[in-house]
């Protein structure tokens, strides 16, 4: 799978790296579970079905109108990194990760959120994608006169 990700979840990942770099032991540890929950997605060869559950991804239950799923790790006392991602429909190459979050910090009331949060970030993304394509054939849009 090709793994894409939303505004939301590239600040989020941003803000975690630049922790990581100022020397920040807890965001070098959650940048270790992002890579590898973001590589668990990128072996998938295709999107998981309602039977395709493991320990690692599973479907949230507090959906609202798209499926989504969330990417875990093995159990940590200091942190519960989860990503929460959706599969369009019709494609077998694309996986959005909508938002990440550290559970730990949270805890249940992560999933609470989740349905509404996502849903809102899968409309903007399929937005961005329109808005893209209009892009794409306009020409770019960046041309400029010679005169």
């Amino acid at each position: 799978m090709r793994v894409e990700w939303t505004d939301e979840f590239d600040l989020w990942l941003s803000r975690i790296e630049e922790q990581a770099e100022a020397g920040d032991e807890q965001a070098n540890r959650q940048l270790d579970y992002i890579a590898a929950e973001l590589q668990l997605l990128r072996e998938l060869d295709i999107a998981p079905g309602r039977d395709d559950e493991t320990a690692q991804l599973k479907r949230v239950r507090q959906r609202r109108r798209y499926e989504v799923w969330r990417v875990s790790h093995r159990f940590d006392e200091a942190v519960a990194i989860r990503l929460i991602c959706w599969f369009p429909p019709d494609t077998d190459t694309v996986v959005v990760t909508v938002f990440g979050g550290d559970k730990k910090r949270i805890g249940d009331a992560f999933y609470n959120s989740v349905g509404t949060r996502a849903d809102a970030a899968i409309d903007r993304w399929l937005r961005q994608q329109d808005e893209n394509e209009d892009d794409e054939s306009d020409g770019g849009g960046d041309e400029q006169d010679d005169d």
